[in-house]
């Protein structure tokens, strides 16, 4: 191996002083190409200094890849990396170089082979180099069945024809490529097309010009070619192909005499073979990779057919496509030893199997047997088992596994009828080895050594007892195993205990019962029987005696301890039940003191409301002559509404402070006042619009919302909603001079204002119309929409866009977002038509979008809580109108202490809904009055 390196880079050194003419031949085109453009020598100075500086970035990038795969060699992606920038700076000495030592440790991939053949073969182009070409070919070939790249090798040696024995060497390499890819059913068409083409160029040359009588040798070399062609037209229309009716119809007319029957049965059965398989290659086609389920139907299809080659083919093309895959191939050489049981074929298949996975342990364990059971020598399998080792498994009974099986390779070398011999002497040091493997290597790693019970080393004891019998050697080794934490299990001691049995002698065994009656605590019971029955069998009078008292001794002991801890368990699950007893109980009182304290402070707050509201409407009848000032109803009710000092009408006799008050509060709300008594016209409900999600520190919002909504129409009035400290509430409403400019504002919607979407919606009032809901999205199936979910919140609507546009014609994207305007990363997109919206589906479900797997279905939102409609079933108690209580709450009795005189009438209350007042509503039943807050109560004070 050493020396085929040294002389490869001897030729590459060789090949690469040959080279300086062709790099100069391509910088001298490269100049005459800037000297057609028109690049001045300013420019090509320039450009040589970016080029340099690029040049320097590529090696240093190289150095660092070189770098990282001298600390780890088996990083695929890094070798790719490196292929690719070498082969950019044409290092054609390092580029094969790093090639070769990629294609030591993992399989190549068709388009790295392709490449790497492509640059020998350009660079091959004397006679005596073609043989270098021809080892790779034949090293390309053994990775994967290619199609692509046997039709490559076959056109090479093509251009060797005319060297001695080419054509032979020709029809040898296409007769290996229809053996191998042949029966393709998409590709393997190509192969024998070439061949047919081949054999017809040979024709050419050998029949004779026209007019001139050929010669009997001439004419037996002209039946011959014609023979090689009829004989390739009839193997291709044997086997089943797509397009196969062009192949017949090519060789009817090509046929002087005709098809013979023969061919005829054999086409049509070849062709029925095509359409029974025509649809899985369809499904195949289809299909987006990595298609294991297609391909799974497809080879079972074909095992049930039961055609060997087809069989193969198909296993092929789809370990092609996914290499990766360990059950893949360990269906392939499981189906290879049991059925066709061809060496090379099956041994090539297991190397291939653990080059593309050597992280799988079943397949090297496969591979062992495979090489015992086709006659490998031992340096061989020794070799195998080696890289098996060092291929790293990801768990530690892997390890276990592996060394089981080797050890069971070994064991069936030695002849035990000899005392001694080479294999034995091997089988017990790897059986050391063994054992120190996993106690080091494999414990290292896992911080497990992978096998607790000890197998390896309960293996080596029986070795040790049934084939050599060394019962002294099975004893010490078992010490071992119990020493290791196993004393404790009954099944270890009644293992060891049979071994004694059948290869020891009645003392020993009575030892090792002995000895599990003391130590075993999971089935003690079951040893103890054993014993007894073992003393009923072998035992004397003693012995009997001995073992009832040891057994009795040991079972009382162990029920003593069952019933320790049956107390103490039943102590821990009594004192867990009464602690969460006494959280029951504590969360039961929390509950009852916060429902006694709520219901304190709402009676205590009820009482007070009643008497309030006798107060009132006391002071409503004499308020014409206790008011002072200028200030009447609409006047108060603007206030509650615009600015949002009263949760209801103001008492009557309230009047605003001064404007120069020193309390900012009462500041902010004069000026408030002062800046809505010029707004006391009549509003009109169907020319505004409500504005809410509006950010709290938005400054000025009357002039923003003015600049925003000013090319809806003209603007009548905004009204912007403070709280009674003066600070904005979040909403507003917009009126227009006209109705028609609401349907522009309503295409605002979710429109960002400093961050957030601002909701607009139309202004009703929901006294009148109280089942109104604003949602102007579908709630129904969608098939024309998509619902994608899973994006990135960094995704933009144009990002996303831009995503789906190849799959048909966008109407609409839109993103949902919360409140705040953050993305939820959710989004509905509508196309054109349902057929778009389908084939977005399909191609866009489970695509991977900066790094988020996202999810794509057809829109089919969630029903939304409708309000109940008259005509709607419900149950007969929520139907039933609520009660109304009186003054005192719910109280047992209604009887109030107030005396019959001073009761009166509550004035009705009027109520604001989306900023215009609606109707004063009539009281529904006796004794319903609108209860006021303590802030109510504390401003009717201040005002008297």
């Amino acid at each position: 191996m050493a020396a085929s390196s040294n002389a490869e880079q001897t030729q590459l050194q060789d090949m690469a002083e040959e080279d300086p003419g062709m790099e100069e031949r391509e910088m001298e085109s490269d100049d005459e190409e800037e000297e057609v453009e028109g690049m001045g020598e300013e420019n090509s100075d320039d450009d040589e200094d970016d080029s340099s500086e690029d040049e320097k970035e590529n090696e240093a990038e190289i150095q660092r890849l070189e770098e990282q795969l001298s600390i780890n060699a088996f990083d695929y992606n890094c070798h790719v990396d490196l292929i690719k920038l070498l082969k950019q700076e044409g290092e054609l000495f390092r580029l094969r170089k790093a090639r070769q030592k990629m294609s030591e440790l993992f399989p190549l991939t068709e388009e790295i082979w392709l490449d790497w053949l492509k640059d020998e073969i350009r660079l091959t182009e004397e006679e005596p180099n073609r043989e270098k070409v021809y080892e790779l070919f034949e090293r390309a070939v053994e990775d994967y069945i290619c199609p692509d790249i046997w039709l490559e090798y076959a056109q090479y040696s093509i251009g060797g024809m005319g060297s001695p024995g080419g054509i032979d060497r020709v029809r040898s390499v296409f007769e290996r490529a229809v053996t191998a890819v042949g029966l393709h059913m998409t590709k393997g068409q190509t192969v024998w097309e070439a061949y047919r083409e081949f054999e017809n160029a040979i024709l050419s040359t050998v029949q004779p010009p026209p007019g001139r009588i050929p010669s009997r040798e001439e004419q037996e070399l002209l039946n011959t070619q014609l023979e090689r062609i009829h004989t390739l037209f009839r193997r291709q229309l044997a086997v089943p192909l797509m397009d196969m009716e062009g192949t017949y119809a090519e060789y009817e007319e090509w046929a002087e005499h005709g098809v013979p029957e023969t061919v005829v049965q054999q086409y049509k059965k070849a062709f029925q073979q095509m359409e029974n398989r025509k649809s899985l290659e369809e499904t195949l086609l289809a299909a987006e990779p990595p298609k294991l389920a297609e391909y799974q139907a497809y080879i079972d299809f074909e095992l049930k057919d039961g055609d060997p080659a087809r069989i193969q083919i198909t296993f092929e093309r789809a370990l092609g496509e996914n290499c990766l895959v360990p059950d893949m191939w360990a269906k392939y050489t499981t189906y290879l030893d049991r059925q066709l049981k061809i060496k090379d074929l099956v041994l090539s298949t297991h190397e291939r199997a653990v080059r593309n996975c050597p992280w799988t342990m079943g397949l090297w364990k496969s591979y062992l047997l495979a090489l015992e059971r086709h006659g490998a020598d031992h340096q061989t399998v020794s070799d195998v088992f080696e890289k098996a080792l060092n291929a790293g498994f990801i768990q530690a009974t892997d390890y276990v596994e592996i060394w089981q099986a080797y050890l069971d390779y070994l064991r069936r070398r030695v002849d035990f009828s000899k005392e001694s011999s080479k294999e034995l002497e091997e089988l017990r040091g790897s059986f050391s080895r063994s054992l120190d493997y996993m106690k080091q290597d494999v414990e290292e790693r896992f911080g497990q050594s992978g096998d607790p019970s000890c197998l390896i080393m309960q293996i080596w004891a029986r070795i040790e007892a049934v084939h050599c019998k060394n019962m002294q050697k099975a004893r010490e080794l078992w010490d071992i195993i119990m020493t290791k934490g196993n004393a404790k299990y009954a099944n270890m001691w009644l293992e060891y205990y049979n071994l004694e049995r059948f290869c020891g002698d009645p003392t020993h065994c009575r030892k090792a019962l002995h000895r599990a009656v003391q130590c075993t605590s999971d089935y003690p019971e079951h040893v103890c029987e054993v014993l007894l029955t073992f003393e009923r069998v072998e035992g004397t009078l003693e012995d009997w005696d001995t073992a009832v008292q040891k057994t009795e001794t040991r079972l009382n002991r162990i029920n003593e301890q069952r019933v320790k801890a049956a107390e103490k368990e039943a102590n821990h699950a009594r004192q867990e039940e009464e602690r969460a007893e006494q959280r029951r109980r504590a969360k039961a009182d929390k509950k009852a003191q916060k429902k006694f304290q709520k219901g304190t402070r709402a009676g205590e707050k009820r009482k007070a409301e009643q008497d309030y509201q006798d107060e009132w409407n006391e002071d409503a009848e004499q308020a014409p002559k206790r008011q002072k000032g200028n200030v009447d109803h609409t006047t108060e009710e603007y206030m509650e509404t615009e600015t949002g000092l009263f949760g209801r009408n103001a008492p009557p006799g309230y009047k605003p402070g001064p404007s120069g008050a020193k309390n900012p509060p009462e500041a902010a709300t004069a000026t408030a006042q002062r800046q809505n008594d010029d707004k006391l016209e009549l509003r009109n409900d169907n020319s505004s619009v409500f504005i809410s999600n509006l950010v709290y520190t938005l400054e000025e919002p009357e002039e923003k919302l003015r600049t925003l909504f000013d090319s809806c129409g003209p603007i009548k009035q905004i009204r912007p909603v403070f709280s009674n400290k003066g600070s904005f509430k979040g909403y507003c409403y917009v009126q227009f001079e006209s109705p028609v400019s609401v349907t522009e504002a309503l295409k605002l919607d979710r429109r960002e204002v400093e961050g957030r979407p601002m909701f607009v919606s139309p202004c009703v009032d929901k006294n009148k119309n109280p089942d109104f809901k604003v949602f102007k999205y579908n709630t129904s199936m969608e098939k024309h929409k998509i619902f994608v979910s899973g994006l990135p919140f960094s995704c933009t609507k144009e990002q996303l866009e831009e995503l789906c546009k190849n799959h048909g014609t966008i109407r609409e994207v839109r993103l949902v977002t919360y409140r705040s305007g953050k993305p939820k990363g959710l989004a509905y997109v509508e196309f054109a038509d349902e057929t778009q919206a389908s084939q977005a589906v399909l191609k866009l479900d489970g695509m991977e979008v900066d790094g988020n797997k996202i999810s794509v279905a057809i829109s089919n939102p969630p029903r939304r809580n409708m309000p109940d409609k008259p005509g709607s079933s419900r149950p007969a108690a929520e139907m039933m109108p609520r009660q109304v209580y009186g003054a005192r709450g719910r109280g047992r009795t209604q009887l109030s202490m107030l005396p019959r005189s001073l009761h009166r009438q509550s004035a009705a209350v009027s109520k604001v809904e989306n900023g215009t007042a609606a109707e004063q509503m009539k009281a529904t039943a006796a004794g319903e009055q609108k209860s006021l807050s303590n802030s109510d109560f504390a401003r009717m004070l201040l005002s008297k």
